[in-house]
């Protein structure tokens, strides 16, 4: 048996890798800042309390050493050269980062879509060879790029699998892109209007899907970069009309072509202008993956989680960061009036 330390063990991809790693035979410890432990793992998984900013707790939680350290929360040069410190204790390492540190070849990127025709025009698919943002320190993305960077400069010290998942899904996510539907249905709202001819697609990345790929990453040290996402992009329209299904309503979908015909109508989470969507050969070719799940397989669960957290709350109470993230997505009164003046 070999030993695995997962770092963010209590967040939504790590809940589901801590339990995939367990029972593929590794001696899981699990470490999150609140020590928790989730009912579906196995009762030989060891927790520890411990926070990752905290140099001294994480070096403890690792010990005397273990063959794979899993960080799902590494963000930016600390966090990569807090790991790189612990390289003569760990064999090797897996860490989730993000394909926002993609650019495409005219340098627009996830940090220029708000500006005119900024949105980034990527190939479709889009591999792990595309170009990425500069390393810095001023967004999301750019800390992830730089995370990547450091990292991928001591492969020969510590081997890394760098996973840049799509849009995460599952339960416990903090920002989940499904809550717009689920709310709206919630609410009994049996009309939306989708931006860009519902047409939008943004690839997802399933929690089942990135623990599948770490678990068969973890056994096999080496430093690569493989996109991390689900065997399927589903259009915003597919998407809503599958969480229709799950939760037995229909609703009618008012397409418009282009962006957002007023403020906070027609713009989902999962809405952009042109396609985002991954290839998968890396992964396929270096670590035998398959996926375990396709995108709908999994909307009972997120829906049923997303019910219970929502009950009897504020959705903004509830979901403190998405609304920081993306404002009120749920202004009907300025729908309303759109679509009145539309059929008028």
């Amino acid at each position: 048996m070999t030993r695995a330390v997962v770092v963010g063990a209590t967040g939504q991809v790590g809940r589901v890798a801590v339990g995939a790693l367990a029972r593929d035979g590794w001696e899981v410890t699990a470490v999150s800042r609140g020590g928790e432990r989730d009912g579906g793992w196995p009762e030989d998984v060891c927790v520890v309390r411990a926070d990752r900013e905290d140099d001294a707790a994480l070096s403890a939680a690792v010990g005397d050493g273990c063959d794979v350290l899993v960080d799902m929360v590494a963000y930016g040069e600390g966090h990569a050269r807090q790991l790189v410190g612990l390289a003569g204790r760990v064999g090797s390492a897996v860490v989730i980062s993000s394909l926002s540190v993609y650019e495409d070849d005219r340098g627009r990127n996830f940090d220029t879509q708000a500006e005119p025709d900024g949105f980034p025009h990527y190939p479709v698919p889009l591999t792990e060879e595309q170009r990425t943002v500069r390393p810095g320190d001023t967004s999301y993305s750019t800390r992830k790029a730089a995370l990547e960077r450091e990292l991928l400069a001591v492969g020969d010290r510590l081997p890394v699998t760098l996973l840049r998942a799509g849009a995460i899904h599952g339960p416990h996510c903090r920002t989940p892109r499904e809550l717009y539907f689920v709310k709206r249905n919630l609410d009994g709202r049996r009309r939306r209007v989708l931006a860009y001819g519902g047409a939008s697609r943004f690839h997802p990345a399933s929690v089942h899907n990135l623990a599948e790929l770490i678990r068969l990453a973890a056994p096999r040290p080496g430093t690569r970069v493989l996109n991390a996402v689900d065997p399927d992009a589903p259009t915003v329209a597919e998407i809503a009309a599958a969480i229709d299904a799950v939760m037995g309503v229909e609703a009618e979908d008012v397409l418009v072509d282009g962006p957002p015909p007023a403020d906070r109508v027609g713009d989902t989470p999962w809405s952009v202008p042109v396609p985002v969507v991954c290839d998968m050969s890396a992964a396929e070719r270096q670590l035998g993956y398959r996926p375990v799940v396709r995108y709908a397989e999994t909307l009972p669960d997120t829906v049923a989680f997303l019910e219970q957290r929502l009950a009897g709350r504020d959705w903004r109470e509830a979901y403190p960061k998405m609304f920081r993230a993306y404002g009120d997505l749920f202004d009907y009164a300025a729908e309303d009036t759109w679509l009145t003046a539309r059929q008028g």
